[in-house]
């Protein structure tokens, strides 16, 4: 059996803001983002908890033993330290053993899918016997700015492994398309990132469609071929139009698209997607996987379920854990993002 996923895990924060409350605050619409509202962090949660609960969701969840993890791969634009590692601190709560691969990693939206094809290649190398991949954040932005309206926060942990008793999905193949182009930045000691407005869309297409053609082209798949498709998803509308110029159903898109109900949690924002689709796909489906990063770069993935997903599944399926939600006004949510720099 191929290096495949053996676990997942996804925390979602209970706090909600609606779109409507921030449209009401600033005096101006969304746009037609197709976004209703999104998940916010508490001030006592940062991507490193935020990755910490989904990892220990997805230990509990598929019975895996902490002490078997030889990597862990942290990808996120809001690590809470710009010098000192999450990845290390996931593994101390966790507790593993000390001998494994700690890395932080980070480009954008997509740091996470980065951190899964490390783990598949270090296991493909038979250099580990089980590595951990966790997209998480807490994503900033701007009060006033367009970011405001979808930027939100979660985390998605994934186990990689390559028993037979345990492989879920089956990697069958994966690729990068990466190009310098710089939509989206957050300069050193900047509270909030700055974009180039509706270029970001450029961006994303670009990277998006050709990382899904490049798959093809090398595995020789079509489109059809696939049951689900995920996609980066900073907004909702986004991935409907991106699986629409790759000749994908929209119905094939469904499962995973989660933005319009918690907003964009960027570096988890495709894996929390799949995360979802794994909770309800059928042995034998096929699943097509492209994230996005501003900067600009797309990771593309075949994934193949296996019969032990009839066995092997998460206790709480996403959409259940989407529900467990309390709203918050503008004030609280200003409060709990320290948007207010005094506090």
């Amino acid at each position: 059996m191929q290096a495949g996923i053996i676990g997942y895990g996804v925390y979602i924060p209970r706090l909600r803001i609606k779109v409507s409350e921030i449209e009401r605050v600033w005096e101006k619409s969304a746009g037609g983002l197709g976004v209703t509202e999104k998940a916010v962090a508490a001030s006592d949660e940062d991507a490193c908890t935020l990755a910490v609960q989904a990892a220990r969701i997805a230990c509990e969840d598929f019975s895996i033993d902490p002490k078997r993890i030889n990597a862990i791969y942290v990808g996120s634009e809001s690590h809470p330290y710009a010098v000192n590692p999450t990845a290390s601190i996931v593994a101390e709560a966790l507790g593993t053993s000390h001998k494994y691969f700690a890395v932080d990693m980070e480009f954008a939206c997509k740091a996470g899918t980065a951190g899964l094809q490390v783990c598949y290649a270090l296991k493909k190398a038979k250099m580990i016997d089980v590595g951990l991949a966790i997209g998480s954040d807490t994503a900033q932005s701007k009060p006033n700015d367009p970011l405001e309206f979808t930027a939100a926060s979660g985390a998605a942990a994934f186990f990689i492994g390559d028993s037979k008793r345990e492989v879920i999905a089956e990697i069958e193949y994966t690729c990068s398309y990466t190009s310098d182009m710089p939509d989206f930045w957050r300069r050193p000691k900047a509270e909030f990132p700055e974009h180039t407005g509706r270029f970001t869309g450029e961006a994303y297409f670009k990277h998006v469609i050709n990382a899904a053609k490049l798959l093809l082209e090398e595995t020789g798949y079509k489109a059809s071929d696939f049951d689900y498709a995920v996609f980066h998803q900073p907004n909702g509308k986004f991935p409907i139009k991106a699986a629409k110029i790759l000749g994908i159903a929209p119905e094939k898109v469904k499962q995973g698209l989660l933005c319009p109900l918690i907003g964009n949690t960027y570096s988890a924002s495709t894996l929390i997607g799949l995360a979802s689709v794994l909770d309800v796909a059928k042995p034998n489906e096929k699943v097509l996987v492209v994230s996005y990063g501003s900067g600009a770069g797309s990771d593309a993935f075949v994934l193949n379920v296996t019969e032990n997903i009839e066995h092997r599944r998460a206790r709480k399926a996403v959409f259940e854990i989407i529900k467990e939600k309390e709203y918050i006004d503008y004030a609280l949510y200003v409060r709990h993002r320290r948007k207010i720099k005094s506090l």
